[in-house]
């Protein structure tokens, strides 16, 4: 366990807008910073942070929380981790009290893998500086990599004798399975573990945290029968379409420029950051996939595809150009001269000869594609109409309707071609992809029903197997037990949360007046109300909020400090019910109603009194249903006539409520 004084010097430390910026491209709105959400895929940014709260809301797919909240959620990360991480960070110690066996080796088991592949990335990096791998150093040295780059990118050579890391590994106390389970090993039909990667090159593959997740290893023979580069297969730590080789480097400088370079192999990314061009990341020799494109999205709306001038580069970009506009990123394309890839150019290059060639041939997609398919089509009418066709059903792809306008107008102008016609096209294009995303959609439904049912009889594996990896598992901010007695709960949950220790200082003429004495806080008024009719929350999760604020107020802490107690929760229920109730859209905007006019002392004396009325009025209405439905299943007079007198004295007592309330 991290002790309690050290949790708060994390939690004092860490800057909402500082972590969160690390992962997402932040624009100052007034107080308050906004961007796309990183949790789900949106066009128009409605992810908010608050620096002076220290809170973050997506206002898209409803997910908030602090700072800790944050890494947790971004990084995959239990609460503990997360506070480890943020102490990194800030370069707070973190000394914990002595864990159990069971919550060690849990600890232990979580890190494994990461730790297993830091080691051999360790492991690479060392056996460049033997003499079985002067090969591969001077292999970096012709590609014209200098020390400091190969130091910087982790650059390694996997020795030929296969059995150096296992042997490494086992005696550094690396288990075998956790080998195997990274992909470093793999087992035979025998069941012994071989090596994977020897008498390579070794190029470690980083998260956007900086966590080796992977390795690429090239070798150096010109024999055609031996691959030219072995990857590692995808783990539970790497996932080859969500990953992008260089993105821990890159993040920083792409937030920066708010855009990314995007290439294709290793070496094209580190030789453009030792030119100076540090805003690039690569592919990693796949196909440019739709998760890639949303994690560049994280950093930058902007996205520069340089690809080899080949014919191979040409179709690769042309790939690439649908799936980036199609995620609403704005997109330039970059072909380099026939037989040169990013890395030959910046090798023979300086760092302004680049930028302004980058500059010059820098074109949107209307004009790559027409300048492409323009020399296919040559003078064939047919083969131009399909060409427009294709431009325009690119076009299509764009979800902001005023860009594909004003994209349409440009194609109507480079074609000489009716603005009409490319819309009608457009039109229904757009049509056709989204009755094909609708029908994708119905089918991924049907298929998690029916994994829901595989789950229910106990068939988790079938289950499983019915949805992609990646369908994202959504669920309620919390689960209530009492639906219709939420609202008000939650309302009063609020004015305890939000204004606690606030005295409630009504005047002589009220029915709560105290006349001698201390007025009672929100907080008290609340629980004396409750108190007197023996009430507590129906709903389980608002219930444990409600204990836990009380806990912490009788320990005499502050207002803010239970709030930031309660917002950091481990329990992810009490952090979740905190988040929603302090995190909504009217703390993120310039007013709410409880700050408008009259102050929030006044406000409070007027609210609170009313709102435990209306929670009165609320139960007697639960109750008056409860009722009326015995009243149909009653078999004698005797019972109804008992039900029925039950119900005209709720009847009153909630005429009488309804009178203080104002209402007829």
């Amino acid at each position: 366990m991290i002790p309690r004084e050290t949790v708060d010097k994390i939690l004092d430390s860490a800057q909402i807008a500082d972590v969160v910026g690390d992962f997402v491209s932040l624009k100052r709105q007034g107080a308050n910073f906004i961007a796309c959400c990183p949790f789900h895929n949106e066009k128009t940014p409605s992810f908010y942070v608050s620096p002076a709260k220290g809170i973050f809301k997506c206002f898209g797919c409803g997910k908030s929380g602090t700072t800790v909240g944050f890494v947790m959620e971004h990084e995959n990360l239990s609460y503990v981790d997360a506070l480890k991480f943020l102490a990194k960070k800030y370069h707070i110690e973190v000394v914990e009290k002595e864990e159990t066996a069971e919550e060690i080796a849990q600890r232990q088991r979580g890190e494994s893998l990461l730790l297993v592949s830091e080691f051999a990335a360790k492991f690479f990096k060392d056996c460049l500086n033997t003499d079985d791998g002067r090969v591969g150093y001077a292999y970096f040295k012709t590609r014209g990599l200098e020390d400091e780059t190969i130091e910087k990118f982790g650059l390694g050579w996997a020795p030929a004798d296969r059995s150096a890391l296992l042997k490494a590994a086992k005696t550094a106390g690396y288990k075998e399975e956790f080998l195997v389970d990274t992909g470093l090993c793999y087992r035979r039909d025998d069941g012994t573990a071989v090596v994977r990667f020897y008498d390579r090159a070794m190029f470690p593959i980083h998260s956007p945290g900086g966590r080796i997740i992977a390795f690429g290893g090239r070798t150096l023979k010109s024999d055609k029968t031996v691959a030219k580069y072995v990857n590692s297969p995808e783990t539970e730590i790497y996932v080859k379409s969500h990953s992008l080789y260089g993105i821990w480097f890159a993040r920083n400088e792409i937030v920066r420029q708010d855009r990314c370079i995007l290439v294709e192999g290793y070496l094209d990314v580190i030789s453009m950051h030792q030119l100076g061009i540090r805003n690039v990341v690569a592919s990693s020799g796949t196909s440019l996939t739709v998760d890639q494109i949303r994690l560049i999205k994280k950093y930058s709306q902007n996205v520069t595809i340089i690809y080899d001038g080949d014919s191979a580069g040409i179709k690769a970009a042309l790939r690439g150009i649908n799936l980036v506009l199609k995620e609403g990123l704005n997109v330039k394309v970059v072909l380099l001269p026939d037989g040169d890839d990013p890395d030959s150019f910046s090798r023979k290059h300086t760092l302004d000869e680049v930028r302004t060639f980058l500059e010059k041939h820098e074109q949107d997609f209307i004009g790559f594609k027409s300048d492409i398919l323009l020399d296919e089509a040559g003078n064939d009418p047919l083969k131009k109409a399909n060409l427009i066709n294709d431009v325009a059903d690119t076009i299509a792809m764009i979800p902001d309707p005023v860009k594909r306008s004003v994209y349409a107008e440009s194609c109507s102008e480079r074609f000489n071609i009716s603005s009409q016609i490319l819309f009608d096209r457009i039109k229904s294009s757009r049509k056709d992809m989204l009755i094909a995303e609708k029908r994708q959609e119905e089918t991924l439904r049907r298929r998690e029903e029916l994994a829901s049912e595989l789950e229910s009889r106990g068939e988790d594996s079938r289950a499983r197997r019915l949805l992609p990896a990646d369908t994202p598992a959504m669920k309620e901010v919390v689960s209530l037990d009492d639906p219709f007695l939420a609202p008000c709960e939650k309302e009063l949950l609020g004015f305890i949360v939000e204004h606690g220790r606030t005295p409630m200082e009504f005047d002589r003429d009220s029915d709560f007046f105290v006349e001698d004495g201390q007025p009672d806080t929100v907080a008290e008024f609340i629980d004396n109300a409750l108190a007197a009719d023996d009430v507590a929350f129906a709903n389980n999760a608002y219930r444990k909020v409600y204990d836990c604020y009380f806990s912490m107020y009788d320990e005499g802490l502050a207002q803010e400090q239970i709030q930031t107690r309660l917002l950091n929760n481990p329990d992810p229920d009490i952090a979740a019910v905190a988040s929603d109730i302090l995190i909504d859209k009217y703390l993120l905007t310039v007013e709410n109603y409880r700050n408008s006019l009259t102050s929030v002392a006044t406000q409070l004396i007027i609210f609170v009194p009313k709102s435990i009325y209306a929670y009165q009025v609320r139960r007697l209405d639960k109750m008056m249903q409860e009722l009326t439905a015995s009243l149909a299943e009653t078999q004698t007079a005797e019972e109804q006539m008992s039900i029925m007198t039950k119900m005209n004295m709720l009847n009153k007592a909630r005429t009488k409520i309804n009178k203080k309330l104002g209402r007829v």
